[in-house]
C-alpha cells in the first residue's frame, strides 16, 4: 500500500476544512469590525419577542405543558423509528415483528400515562 497516495486522498477534505474554518474566522472578524457600536438605555433593556416586560418571569408552569411535550416526543420518536422498520419489513421476519410489537407497547404505556394525567383534555 502506497502511503503517499492515501494521504493525497485526504487533501480535498483538508482543503475543505481549511476553507470552512477560514470562512468562520473571516466572518467573525469582519462582523466585529463592521458592527454598529451604538448604546442606549432602550437598546440594553430586556425584552421578549418585542413585548414589554410585565411582572416576574419566574412563575409556575402548568403540568399540561410538560404532558403535551411528552406526548409530542412519544409520537415523534415513534414515527421516526417506524420508517426503518417499514423499509426492512421483509428481512426482519418474526423477530422483527416481535421487536416492533414490544416497541409499540412501550409507547402505548407512555400514551396511557399521558392520557390518565389528562394531557389530552383541553380547557374550553
Amino acid at each position: 500500500m502506497n502511503t503517499s497516495s492515501s494521504t493525497i486522498d485526504y487533501l480535498p477534505l483538508l482543503l475543505q476544512m481549511i476553507v470552512a474554518g477560514g470562512f468562520v474566522v473571516f466572518t467573525l472578524f469582519v462582523t466585529h469590525i463592521l458592527m454598529p457600536r451604538l448604546k442606549s438605555k432602550k437598546k440594553d433593556a430586556n425584552f421578549e419577542c418585542g413585548i414589554e416586560v410585565q411582572g416576574n418571569a419566574r412563575f409556575p408552569v402548568s403540568i399540561r405543558y410538560f404532558m403535551t411535550a411528552i406526548l409530542f416526543v412519544l409520537f415523534d420518536v415513534e414515527v421516526i423509528f417506524f420508517y426503518p422498520y417499514a423499509v426492512n419489513f421483509n428481512k426482519l421476519e418474526l423477530e422483527g415483528l416481535l421487536a416492533v410489537i414490544m416497541f409499540v407497547a412501550f409507547f402505548l404505556i407512555g400514551f396511557f400515562y399521558v392520557y390518565k394525567k389528562g394531557a389530552l383534555e383541553w380547557e374550553k
